[in-house]
């Protein structure tokens, strides 16, 4: 089974549930956008403004684009100009050829910004997102930093573009570059990340996504930005076959502080269970004590056919999984988790093999076909290789009898490869536990922090120090 298949929907997996937290971008403005022709019906009142004026603008943006005190002048003024802008977008599109986008960014940006802030005709999508991604290409770091809320809005309307069009691929690029124009540091989740991510998952473009989940992340615009990054990561992750790295992603969505139920977070609570049941062969409905008791009180109950797939997964018994899998299958489509239901499935026959390998040294195929409940030898042999090729298990086929011979563990961490290995990994939890000191300090000192704990009636003096603690690595 492939690990795609369950991604019938990526586009909008949380679709079928509503939700406060999935974002949409859209605007209710009711007027079409032309690059080159735009006309605009948003206002009724519209605002008179002679070609003399739009000029005057346009030479204000080519003659203050250099110092950083001609670019806080301009962005004032456009600021000032910004109902105008709207207003006359039509006319300021004819100016964009009179202005360079790597030296005049942030002029172009405002007009951009708003050509393109209503509803677009299919017929001017691909002028949009040529003129969009050109921009990002180009544009100049300095510069769209200081509007980064409409370099954002307009990253979101690339998004939003080919993703009508079907051609997710277009924009895996650019929003790549933009996420990394607009962030203070690796360690910063941007609005865009989660813009990314889906158009790399609908675009099948999993190595690329993964490449940026690789960084870990340490500061967070907003809530929501965080809950749809680790779901599409965890998402992204499924289709690279990580399911460690999934099953993180996933554990921080259901675990996140949240005031009220979200959507996102039930869905990552069942492709959490199902991808516990594929990649540790076990589930357990215990929530760790961090989790929200919103979380606690409600996740169960929107998954409970999930709920159910693992206490049958937990028997051991393939024919009752496949039976219960069957008669809720309606269910598992709905919510576009099928394919991962059935890699479930298939992930028991593993588990039982894997069991046999703690209790026998050797065994004929036709036996781990027997006690594992597989069809034949010959499957019971592909589930075999299989296993040895991902690392799963140890043993070697004797093709002469058909006998299993199950081996130990090889590795004597004693090459340099596993030494670089391991010290990597030293290295990054030392990076990481200084990270949370300088973060418990931070924290120790927050006013709002400080405030409720005061308006706790009771706690634990353990919960925390008056004197955030030193460690010296």
């Amino acid at each position: 089974m492939n690990s795609s298949d369950h991604l019938s929907n990526p586009n909008d997996p949380t679709k079928h549930l509503k939700s406060q937290t999935v974002i949409d971008t859209r605007r209710e403005d009711k007027h079409e956008c032309k690059l080159s022709g735009f006309t605009s019906d948003r206002n009724p009142r519209r605002i008179n403004m002679n070609v003399n004026s739009v000029d005057s603008l346009v030479t204000e943006i080519q003659g203050l684009s250099g110092s950083s005190q001609d670019l806080a002048h301009l962005n004032n003024r456009l600021k000032q100009s910004e109902d105008v802008i709207r207003s006359q977008a039509a006319t300021f599109a004819t100016c964009l050829t009179r202005i360079d986008p790597s030296i005049h960014s942030l002029g172009y940006l405002y007009i951009l910004e708003a050509c393109t802030a209503g509803a677009v005709p299919e017929a001017q999508a691909n002028e949009l997102i040529i003129s969009v991604v050109r921009f990002i290409d180009v544009c100049s770091v300095e510069q769209i930093l200081l509007v980064p809320d409409k370099f954002i809005s307009v990253c979101k309307r690339l998004h939003e573009q080919v993703m009508k069009l079907g051609a997710p691929m277009r924009a895996v690029g650019p929003l790549l570059m933009a996420i990394r124009k607009i962030q203070t540091s690796p360690e910063h989740l941007t609005p865009l990340h989660p813009d990314f991510l889906q158009v790399c998952l609908s675009a099948k473009c999993y190595k690329v996504g993964y490449g940026v989940l690789e960084d870990d992340i340490c500061e967070v615009d907003q809530p929501r930005d965080f809950f749809l990054y680790c779901y599409y990561g965890g998402m992204i992750c499924i289709g690279q076959k990580c399911y460690a790295k999934a099953l993180e992603l996933f554990h921080n969505v259901v675990t996140a502080p949240m005031s009220t139920m979200n959507a996102i977070a039930v869905e990552a609570y069942k492709k959490y269970i199902l991808v516990s049941l594929i990649h540790l062969r076990q589930f357990s409905t215990t929530f760790p004590k961090y989790t929200s008791s919103v979380a606690q009180r409600n996740l169960k109950n929107f998954s409970q056919p999930y709920i159910e797939l693992a206490n049958s997964y937990s028997t051991g018994n393939i024919s009752e999984l496949k039976a219960f899998v069957e008669a809720n299958q309606e269910k598992f489509e709905n919510g576009n988790n099928l394919g991962l239901v059935k890699q479930v499935v298939s992930s028991m026959y593993k588990r039982n093999i894997q069991r046999l390998t703690q209790t026998y040294l050797t065994l004929s195929l036709q036996d781990i076909a027997n006690t594992a409940e597989i069809s034949t030898p010959k499957e019971a042999e592909m589930h075999v290789l299989q296993m040895i090729e991902d690392g799963e298990i140890y043993a070697a086929i004797n093709q002469k009898d058909g006998m299993v011979r199950f081996l130990e563990d090889p590795e004597q961490y004693k090459t340099c490869e596993m030494i670089e290995r391991i010290d990597s990994s030293i290295q990054r939890i030392m990076k990481l536990s200084k990270k949370l000191t300088t973060m418990d300090e931070s924290m120790s000192c927050d006013p709002l922090y400080l405030s409720k704990v005061r308006e706790r009636q009771r706690y634990d003096l353990h919960d925390f120090d008056d004197v955030p603690q030193r460690f010296n690595l």
